[in-house]
């Protein structure tokens, strides 16, 4: 009897403990799911908090800059001699001074008072007033400013400022998630977030033909007002320099590399400007068109499109039409890598400059001289003519054409007319260019530009050199067929 007692006790025991294990598995489940459900928002919450304390952390370092420029203006009909014989010497009253107002961003990159901002934010301002994020005030003073890498240096009579942390813009990846701050329209303190979206590009300025170049392109919001403000990354490091946008786009803005304003910035501080190693060369890629005019084995090195006057490279003896193969016998083979090589040669020194010349290799000793700020006869009957095969409409150039266009001589043909989807459109000829060589020839007359036409056949190469603001180009188009 005890017996059949005991072994009842021991199965009801066995069952309670399967029950309690069974209630458990059940809990830790819940449990666990229930972590499983709060692990995606407490993510999201982590990157929102991390994101918020970097806008409170480089926030006071942002500043918001206001610029005015006094520019003279007057009516349009005061304009005309009568109306200056009319009004005598009461005709200057007419004219005004007026204001024009400005808006832009800078982050301070020195307790004592440095901002660092874009060149075009405080250009030609008779004004600057710099605010911080807490209210304060100061008058600003442009003690640096580089037109080129559009950045200036503006300086504020303040000490002890919350400054910025400065980056390594090389280490950025398409991708990699970017903060600016700013002070769009004039919105102090804004902060907009987005990605990397590509490295490296090249954007006109849309003023005297001039590119910036190797610029990060991001989707990050920017607007006017934002420039000048800085870009950051996750760890909220200044990555670039929030400069320019394309207002016909969405989400598409551009930054300068912050490696790039590490190198000029104690130039900037310094001497007020920056310091460029310069050969004195315009140059262009090496096209496979452009190595076959030139007799070249293959489309390798850069070629000198043409030679500014008493430049390092011109009292070296280098000339237009040289192909630059070689550097410090390093090669170099692409526009990009010339400028770089001659940028890492310090100014003074000699470089060993290779060139090939009419099939042959010359080497050039170079002293490498500091870059200029960008500040710093007869006439010819007018006849025209209409080459369908090229694509183009020329005449000769007049004295009239060589002053309107800057040429340094009455010579050669002005381009007035390019077929829509020829080959010279296609390769980005334009009316107003100078045709000054062809298949190097140079061009005196429509007639010798016929001759030399009428002797190509369908398919060959017409290699041009053209002359356009300032300075020349050569530019290989492709014969058409004429139906």
């Amino acid at each position: 009897m005890m017996k059949m007692k005991l072994v009842k006790i021991n199965r009801n025991f066995i069952l309670a403990t399967v029950l309690v294990f069974f209630l458990s598995l059940s809990w830790v489940g819940a449990v666990s799911a229930e972590t499983e459900q709060t692990e995606p928002y407490l993510v999201l919450e982590a990157f929102s908090n991390s994101i918020a304390d970097i806008a409170e952390k480089v926030g006071p370092a942002v500043v918001n800059i206001d610029t005015v420029r006094m520019i003279k203006t007057q009516f349009p009909s005061f304009e005309d001699p009568i109306f200056r014989r009319f009004f005598g010497r009461e005709f200057d009253e007419f004219r005004r001074t007026i204001p024009q107002k400005g808006t832009g961003s800078g982050f301070i990159i020195n307790q004592e008072g440095y901002v660092l901002t874009n060149e075009h934010v405080v250009r030609k301002a008779d004004k600057i007033k710099v605010t911080l994020s807490d209210g304060r005030e100061f008058t600003g003073e442009v003690i640096g400013s580089d037109i080129t890498s559009d950045m200036a240096i503006v300086k504020i009579q303040a000490d002890h400022l919350p400054t910025v942390t400065l980056g390594n813009s090389d280490k950025l990846r398409v991708g990699e998630i970017v903060i600016a701050i700013g002070n769009p329209y004039g919105l102090q303190q804004t902060v907009t977030m987005g990605v990397v979206s590509a490295k490296g590009r090249s954007i006109p300025t849309g003023t005297g033909g001039r590119i910036y170049r190797n610029f990060i392109q991001t989707d990050t919001a920017i607007n006017p007002g934002n420039s000048g403000g800085p870009l950051l990354n996750i760890k909220g490091e200044v990555v670039g320099i929030n400069t320019a946008i394309i207002p016909y786009a969405q989400g598409i803005g551009f930054a300068i590399p912050i490696n790039i304003a590490k190198r000029n910035i104690d130039d900037l501080i310094n001497l007020g400007k920056v310091r460029r190693s310069w050969l004195g060369v315009y140059i262009q890629e090496v096209t496979p068109e452009i190595a076959e005019q030139f007799d070249l084995t293959e489309a390798k090195g850069v070629l000198v499109g043409d030679v500014i006057e008493d430049s390092p490279a011109e009292e070296a003896g280098l000339k237009r039409g040289d192909v630059i193969i070689k550097v410090n016998d390093e090669e170099v083979d692409s526009p990009e890598e010339l400028q770089d090589k001659i940028r890492s040669i310090e100014i003074g020194e000699k470089a060993n400059v290779e060139v090939v010349r009419d099939g042959k290799e010359i080497s050039f000793v170079v002293k490498i001289g500091e870059m200029p700020t960008l500040e710093e006869e007869g006439e010819y009957p007018k006849e025209k003519v209409f080459s369908v095969q090229t694509g183009l409409k020329v005449e000769a150039v007049t004295s009239e054409v060589a002053k309107e266009l800057e040429l340094p001589r009455v010579k050669g043909l002005v381009i007035t007319e390019v077929i829509p989807g020829s080959s010279a459109d296609d390769m980005g000829l334009q009316p107003g260019d100078v045709i000054l060589e062809a298949n190097r020839i140079e061009m005196s007359s429509v007639d010798e530009w016929e001759e030399l036409i009428n002797k190509l056949e369908p398919g060959d190469t017409l290699l041009l050199l053209v002359f356009r603001s300032g300075r020349t180009y050569y530019i290989p188009i492709k014969v058409e067929k004429i139906d």
